[in-house]
């Protein structure tokens, strides 16, 4: 008998099938952000870098500088995990042509093609974002929120440019792309009005939400504070989830570095099923603020899958991770915290939790503490090996090796 097979029989005792975990886990989807490749810089502002509402740091050989380099990281990642993946792109990473260049509220889907050749080519979905930062127009730092005009329009115009690439993305892979709106708008200081521009936001969002595209979900995705806007954020958590709960079709997305230290999104999951049918998810590690670490297998991760699979939300739950350090080797950082998720994902889906509903729902408690506890030292490490083996991927530390090796032949070239 092989270690799985012992596994297996081990978590049979407890009413977990195996064999179910693992097809669930080999079909759901992660959407990986294409942002840690390069410390979100982009392609239509390579010489300017990360700013004007968001901060990477670290100078770590090797980033990518174009959309050939960021490519060739990404397919030595997706190598190396296991599971269904979905590319997470932001508007800023447009492919321009030889001496071609629009500003962000002329794009248009031609400047994303070559993305979706690449995604079809290598089986991947892809999900969306406009890119509101690092541009000149975010003045006084606000953008969609702002007093001045024209401001606000040109945000508008490059918000109803991404749904539109979105919805022909979607059309191209016959699929619906999560096209997902954060603003990093608001005040260092007191505010001295705090209604104005939210009215201002919530009729920018009108706007942009306006056209009906099928193939589109739509998210807004609130934050506590950043820098430069500790003490008021205009897009916050009330303010987003009240505009999705009286906008059909547009959804709050949950980023569990954006709420308050005491706050789980983990608990928010399963507070938002029964009203809404589908819950974006960006996943990362907030280390004091949203730091947007890279995902390490802690408890709170543990937590968010466990409500996913026990609540039967996967095909809700659109999962998607969100972390930038330029501090490690990049392509390192996206193999450790996708993998991670995974690993997360494929543990919350080796639980028993029938059995454990059910203890609770027959106050059964003591019962229900000591199983949660026994779980904790199943052999799931067994588990993880065999799916990482099915799915022609290392199943273990020697991942690594590839990426050095990638490293000293490639990125330390650049």
């Amino acid at each position: 008998m092989t270690r799985f097979d012992s596994a297996k029989a081990i978590y049979a005792r407890f009413g977990v099938d195996v064999e179910a975990a693992l097809t669930a886990a080999a079909d759901t989807a992660i959407s990986i952000h294409c942002w840690q490749g390069d410390d979100v810089v982009g392609f239509d502002n390579p010489d300017g870098g990360a700013g004007n509402g968001i901060q990477t740091t670290g100078n770590y050989p090797g980033r990518a500088r174009n959309f050939e380099e960021l490519k060739a990281d990404l397919l030595q990642a997706l190598a190396l995990i296991p599971g269904k993946k979905r590319i997470n792109l932001h508007a800023c990473y447009a492919v321009f042509g030889d001496g071609e260049w629009v500003d962000r509220n002329r794009l248009e889907y031609k400047h994303f093609a070559p993305w979706v050749a690449f995604a079809k080519e290598h089986h991947l979905g892809i999900d969306f974002n406009p890119t509101v930062f690092s541009h000149p127009m975010m003045k006084d730092g606000l953008s969609l929120s702002s007093p001045d005009e024209q401001v606000r329009r040109f945000w508008i115009e490059h918000c109803i440019a991404c749904r539109r690439i979105a919805q022909r993305i979607g059309e191209e892979l016959g699929d619906r792309v999560l096209n997902n709106v954060w603003i990093p708008d608001g005040y260092k200081d007191t505010p001295a009005d705090r209604l104005g521009p939210r009215l201002r936001l919530k009729d920018s969002l009108d706007e942009i939400f306006a056209e009906q595209l099928p193939n589109v979900i739509d998210s807004v995705e609130s934050k506590v504070f950043a820098v430069g806007v500790e003490s008021y954020t205009v897009g916050s958590n009330e303010f987003y989830m009240s505009y999705a709960a009286t906008h059909p079709g547009v959804y709050n997305l949950l980023d569990n570095g954006h709420y308050h230290p005491t706050e789980v999104v983990s608990d928010k999951i399963p507070a938002l099923l029964p009203f809404f049918d589908v819950i974006p998810l960006h996943v990362t590690r907030g280390v004091r603020w949203d730091s947007d670490h890279v995902v390490v297998l802690d408890d709170e991760l543990k937590e968010i899958m466990k409500e996913i699979v026990r609540n039967d939300a996967l095909g809700k739950v659109r999962i998607g991770l969100d972390f930038f350090d330029a501090s490690i080797n990049r392509v390192a950082a996206w193999v450790i915290g996708t993998r991670n998720a995974q690993k997360a994902l494929l543990m919350a889906l080796l639980q028993p939790h029938t059995m454990l509903k059910q203890l609770q729902d027959n106050g059964d408690f003591t019962r229900r503490l000591m199983l949660l506890e026994e779980c904790k030292t199943l052999p799931f490490g067994d588990v993880w090996e065999e799916y990482c083996r099915r799915q022609g991927v290392p199943t273990d530390e020697r991942w690594y090796d590839s990426v050095m090796n990638y490293e000293a032949t490639v990125l330390t070239q650049r």
